[in-house]
């Protein structure tokens, strides 16, 4: 049996946990030991929830333990997934019973899932992808790896994200769109033509705004 740790103990950690609990590995594969976070008391006030073990800087791993991150951002997602890597940690991918997968799907390690969400045929879905609830993924899409989709999003067919590309709620790409590297689209968003790297666009159509 191997001993999950959630990488964030705050809003999101509180999902990933109640997601682990809903997987088929639940008590079978792993059981939940515990939340990694600097912030000690981010459960105060919460009941029924793991205990906050350690930061993630002095946490040191044990033989059986294995790891998810629950962190909505992706820059910090990808500070901390690799300081756990850095000590030998292994990650594990979470994925609600209710995903479909069509056929000759790729997909990597590390991944976080949740409920009624559609990736269809020959789609590609790199390491330290987050995918919430109700997302749709066109056939031949690709997402790169650390990317964050959130719920209701929609890729058309051949649609590729790049490395640590953020959709906000509802968005929507259109078939053979690229999102570039580090780029993030807002929240009801209707993307019609490539989005530049480390850029952010908004609105129907989307458009670059600077902050």
């Amino acid at each position: 049996m191997k001993n999950l740790i959630i990488i964030g103990a705050r809003g999101y950690g509180r999902e990933v946990c109640g997601l682990a609990k809903q997987c088929p590995g639940y008590n079978t594969e792993y059981m939940i030991k515990g939340f990694l976070d600097d912030k000690l008391d981010a459960l105060d006030g919460f009941d029924n929830y793991p205990e906050i073990i350690s930061s993630v800087e002095n946490y040191a791993i044990q033989e059986n333990d294995v790891f998810v991150c629950a962190l909505g951002s992706v820059q910090w997602k990808k500070h901390y997934v690799e300081i756990i890597l850095s000590k030998g940690g292994r990650f594990i991918n979470l994925i609600h019973p209710t995903v479909i997968f069509t056929s000759n799907v790729t997909i990597g390690n590390g991944l976080i899932i949740f409920m009624y969400s559609n990736i269809s045929n020959d789609c590609i879905i790199d390491d330290f992808v987050t995918i919430q609830g109700f997302v749709a993924i066109g056939h031949d899409s690709k997402i790169g790896k650390w990317s964050h989709v959130n719920a209701y999003s929609f890729m058309g067919g051949y649609a590729i994200l790049e490395e640590e590309v953020c959709l906000n709620t509802r968005s929507t790409i259109l078939p053979h769109i690229t999102i570039r590297k580090g780029a993030t689209v807002g929240a009801a968003s209707l993307v019609i033509k490539n989005v530049k790297e480390n850029s952010t666009v908004f609105g129907v159509p989307a458009k670059r705004i600077e902050f």
